[in-house]
């Protein structure tokens, strides 16, 4: 395996030309017969056992070339590489020109770093803007690294209250129906979110696991299901757990 040429046919692109030795490529083809030969039918020869020629009599002569040649132009073209001292930032394209007698011909195609010339930058000015940070931003940063370091804690000795999140069961009921989208398990819910119908998360603070109760609350007018706005309701809840959020202390 050799260097054969080396050219630019291209700008920031190089392509060497690399020659296998027909002993090397004999030897891949010969490996590779012994490779596939179990996978071929030969008529008159049990499989594994037909003869390279005749194999290849059937088959075509270039039968077993392309698992040799992916066996040995990665090898060729690294040891070609190292020799042409070429700085490769792609990979290549590779082409083969010919497999004859005296061996195969292929080329390798890649992409090289451009050659940059930097002029006239020296005495170049340049502003410089210095920003000056505010104690909010400051205490904005540390409360969000805060955050990040929190862990969540499960509560079995208080009252829910306002700021913990309660995992609840809630059913609810519009003149004594219930009603569709009103039903859920295992929900988690921050109290004091707001998330919810005014007034729901408020009569959660103060119960403890395990405690069944109901909610009672009125609609907003402007609730999106049209058959609720404004109408009274109530919420079977079942209180299945307490966690909150514990954050780092300040040194």
């Amino acid at each position: 395996m050799s260097l054969k040429s080396m050219s630019t046919p291209e700008k920031n692109t190089v392509q060497l030309e690399i020659t296998i030795a027909k002993e090397a490529f004999d030897k891949a083809v010969n490996d590779a017969y012994r490779k596939n030969v179990g996978k071929m039918n030969v008529p008159g020869f049990r499989k594994g056992k037909a003869p390279k020629s005749i194999v290849e009599k059937m088959y075509g002569k270039g039968v077993f070339y392309e698992d040799a040649l992916n066996a040995l132009i990665p090898d060729a073209y690294e040891e070609a590489l190292k020799e042409s001292q070429a700085k490769a930032v792609s990979r290549p394209e590779f082409d083969v020109s010919s497999i004859e007698d005296d061996g195969v011909v292929f080329t390798a195609k890649f992409f090289v770093k451009p050659d940059v010339e930097i002029k006239d930058y020296k005495g170049i000015a340049a502003d410089r803007t210095i920003r000056e940070t505010t104690d909010a931003e400051i205490d904005a940063q540390i409360e969000a690294e805060r955050n990040r370091n929190s862990r969540t804690v499960e509560v079995t000795d208080r009252a829910a209250q306002n700021g913990d999140t309660a995992n609840i069961d809630y059913e609810g009921f519009c003149d004594g129906k219930a009603f569709d989208g009103g039903k859920a398990e295992k929900h988690d819910l921050k109290l004091g979110s707001e998330s919810f119908i005014p007034g729901f998360e408020d009569q959660i603070v103060g119960h403890s696991i395990g405690d069944e109760f109901d909610v009672n609350v009125k609609f907003p007018e402007d609730y999106h299901a049209e058959e609720l706005k404004g109408k009274d309701a109530t919420f079977k809840v079942k209180l299945n757990g307490i966690k909150y959020t514990e954050l780092p202390e300040l040194d």
